[in-house]
């Protein structure tokens, strides 16, 4: 049962239509997520602003839904798994792509990198070293595009946070509680 109330269509106004329109990414509903944050339009417009700016910005849409299942994985949010995996698809992820960035890791170096370094973020809240950093510069992400895998993070965790305190549910399909244990082993080792 939902532990925050979603609002009615009836009960938004054209602005954050807009944005629940947009937020709808090719689903056919609005996601429950976009009715409870409606709830709070500050909160609301604060996310359409921010993730419209994000969709503008130097990261593909392949990537910023690697990065985001990625968070999901980590925070344990399954509603944002389950959202992710189906936006994942629909901008072209594949499902073997969809299974490594759960695991913070991929088959190809460059996002490998960049999701080891989406990782590192998340679980040490910022703190990495210097190689690190490094890390991702040598696999070709500018600053500019560090800052925004920052940013997609940061807008990923509010999402996931809120929908865990909320309990959302439904939406979209099921999918399984974890990657293959082939690519659990996988996952383990340095990218290259």
């Amino acid at each position: 049962m939902l532990r925050l109330s979603p609002v009615e269509p009836k009960q938004v106004s054209k602005e954050l239509r807009g944005i629940w329109d947009g937020g709808q990414n090719g689903f056919e509903e609005v996601p429950t997520f976009l009715k409870i944050l409606a709830r709070s339009p500050a909160a609301a417009l604060a996310y359409g602003r921010v993730s419209g700016a994000l969709a503008r910005g130097r990261l593909s849409a392949q990537e910023r839904e690697q990065i985001a299942l990625a968070v999901a994985e980590i925070n344990g949010s399954n509603y944002c798994l389950r959202a992710h995996t189906a936006q994942g698809r629909i901008c072209g992820l594949t499902e073997e792509e969809i299974e490594y960035s759960r695991r913070a890791a991929a088959p190809e170096p460059k996002a490998a990198q960049m999701l080891r370094f989406t990782q590192l973020i998340v679980l040490q809240r910022g703190e990495i070293s210097d190689e690190d950093l490094g890390a991702l510069r040598k696999a070709g992400f500018t600053d500019e595009e560090a800052i925004e895998i920052v940013a997609n993070i940061a807008l990923n965790i509010f999402t996931n946070y809120l929908n865990i305190l909320s309990k959302t549910a439904g939406d979209f399909p099921a999918i399984a509680d974890g990657p293959p244990e082939s690519l659990l082993r996988e996952s383990t080792q340095a990218p290259a």
